[in-house]
């Protein structure tokens, strides 16, 4: 009889924990090898992690919703088949009163020391900065602690970075005391300027009165109320969209835009496409060759902000927001400016049935330099989408639908002609980008929609 470790898997080199989102199996359950047996949610991406090797599922030694690091022992199997089961799963983490579970706490590996555990997540307003850390040695270059406290999240890294945050100096309250973005929003909201000078103990925000709490009350549930803690993924997709409305200055502009000739050249070429490829031929496609001409043509719309610094990327890099039952993910297609209208119809269809099954790497999720979000397929007609930092723009896909259309003929008369159109929104950081420049990419990619040649099929 053999036992065989199931541990937390490090989902690319930046993550160092991961969160148990659900176990697929419970104790005593028979499992086969790669038989998917947890999934787990990290900073990055979803995802289903599958046994590694055939056996029963002997003990399960960290709960659900519990974040662990990475080659945490989370589980065991016994490699024979009909072994006694020699374990039952741990009791669930005590929680806040009020049902608010906040301490994520790792069981401990029998035999071994218990794995340091996430303190309670605070609310990321906060009447005063973080404590300075308590004078101790520096932890060595390449401890497992230096790893989680500096390379953990790059996000985070960039956010000090651009506010001239020096991440050593705070006292974090993540694994290792890992400063997380909650603790660095925290600290910003305090009033800390660039430069990394805190601001003096019981000063103001610049968010709000120092006598007002900065967020308004918490909301208490009342009777017959359901009360559900926020996914990993919720909670990551709420983090990061406050952070992006306090890094950038959003504005949007919106533009129609004629879809009538994409929409004659699918019809004349759909049958033709789908018997070679195998796939659908969508508008998206044919929205991501617009967008990367673009991008070409205007160089800002597709850059970052570093300090006083404007990185100028020359990847094209695209991401396109994937709706999921449980949240949103955002694939990047990378170097999509190299891809034709085939290659790009399959990276969309490859990327988007692996994210609805959790099986992106978080690689794929990384690196996009701009991105598409298409609430138009559930009927919206606009949107103000937030940016994707630390990119500078994003642009929306309203409905695409059949409008009656004042058209100007070659006499110069008018008539009221059908035509298939779409409002386009792009959502632009006014720090660097100037509301003339966004709307002339627009203009663009509306140029390259309306006159797109039947050749590029």
């Amino acid at each position: 009889m053999a036992r065989v470790d199931v541990i937390m898997p490090q989902m690319g080199e930046s993550i160092a924990e991961g969160t148990v989102s659900r176990w697929l199996k419970k104790v005593g359950d028979e499992v086969k090898r790669d038989e998917p047996i947890f999934e787990i949610s990290t900073d990055k991406v979803d995802a289903e992690i599958p046994a590694p090797s055939a056996g029963v599922l002997a003990e399960i030694l960290v709960t659900e919703g519990q974040t662990v690091p990475v080659q945490t022992v989370v589980a065991r199997l016994e490699t024979e088949k009909g072994a006694a089961v020699g374990g039952k799963a741990p009791e669930p983490a005590p929680t806040a009163a009020g049902g608010n579970s906040g301490t994520k706490a790792a069981a401990a590996p029998a035999g071994g020391p218990p794995p340091k555990t996430e303190s309670t997540r605070k609310s990321p307003a906060v009447a005063h900065p973080p404590a300075a850390p308590a004078a101790k040695s520096a932890p060595a270059a390449n401890s497992l602690e230096e790893r989680l406290r500096t390379r953990s999240s790059p996000l985070v890294r960039r956010m000090a970075a651009e506010h001239g945050v020096e991440i050593t100096a705070l006292q974090g309250t993540g694994i290792a005391g890992r400063v997380t973005k909650r603790d660095l929003l925290g600290y910003l909201e305090t009033g800390a300027v660039s430069g990394g000078r805190a601001p003096a103990a019981g000063g103001p925000s610049m968010h709000a009165p120092g006598s007002v709490e900065q967020h308004g009350p918490v909301p208490e549930p009342w009777p017959g109320d359901v009360v559900e803690p926020m996914s990993v993924m919720r909670q990551r997709i709420s983090e990061h969209m406050v952070m992006s409305r306090r890094t950038s200055a959003h504005v949007t502009s919106f533009m129609e835009i004629d879809f009538t000739r994409i929409a004659r050249l699918r019809a004349m070429h759909r049958a033709r496409f789908e018997k070679e490829n195998g796939l659908k031929l969508t508008y998206t496609p044919f929205i991501i060759k617009a967008v990367v001409a673009g991008l070409q043509a205007y160089p800002v719309m597709n850059s970052s902000v570093a300090r006083q610094s404007i990185i100028y990327r020359k990847q094209y890099n695209i991401g396109v927001a994937v709706a999921l039952d449980w949240g949103l993910i955002v694939p990047v297609i990378k170097r999509a400016d190299e891809m034709s209208l085939v290659g790009l119809t399959k990276a969309l269809n490859d990327l988007a049935t692996r994210a609805r099954a959790k099986k992106l790497d978080p690689r794929e999720v990384q690196d996009g330099t701009f991105t598409i979000t298409n609430p138009g397929i559930f009927g919206s007609l606009m949107g103000t989408p937030i940016i994707s930092q630390p990119q500078v723009a994003i642009l929306g896909v309203g409905t695409i639908e059949k409008r009656p259309k004042v058209i100007t003929g070659a006499d110069g008369e008018d008539t009221i002609a059908i035509r298939t159109c779409s409002f386009f929104s792009i959502s632009f950081d006014h720090r660097i980008i100037d509301g003339a420049v966004a709307d002339q990419f627009l203009a663009h990619v509306k140029r390259e929609i309306e006159t797109f040649p039947e050749q590029g099929l």
